[in-house]
């Protein structure tokens, strides 16, 4: 999978990443979680992921990351049906460091509310939030 460049995503306010496309007539997200996200976790010991067809909803917990320091939730950005899970990364949380714009992306998400999206932030929004929690 290529990288996005991080600037044309659009954000929540914690911390995951939506990139969407078209398929099929249906929007599809792809989910991460940014590089401000993975600095402040630091040392990634463990990830839990959704299996395909679990049903998410916007701003609740789809799923958890865990450090070396703290056990994060992870907070689903949008609304729908989980259709893709990156299988392998849970083996190699180490990618989420590496490429959290690309090869880390958690899930893909077959949107069943669009009306989750107009809550999201673009990348100036996102990076002034950063600053402010820096």
């Amino acid at each position: 999978m290529a990288t996005f460049d991080p600037e044309t995503l659009l954000y929540d306010e914690t911390h995951e990443w939506v990139h969407l496309e078209e398929e099929g007539g249906a929007k599809v997200a792809t989910v991460g979680i940014t590089d401000f996200a993975v600095e402040q976790l630091t040392d990634l010991t463990f990830m839990e992921l959704p299996s395909v067809g679990a049903e998410v909803r916007a701003g609740e917990e789809f799923g958890e990351v865990e450090s070396v320091k703290a056990v994060s939730p992870l907070y689903s950005p949008v609304t729908g049906e989980v259709v893709a899970v990156n299988e392998g990364l849970p083996d190699r949380l180490e990618v989420l460091s590496q490429d959290p714009f690309g090869e880390g992306w958690l899930i893909k998400v077959r949107i069943t509310d669009e009306s989750s999206l107009a809550n999201l932030m673009d990348y100036a929004a996102y990076r002034k939030q950063c600053e402010g929690e820096a």
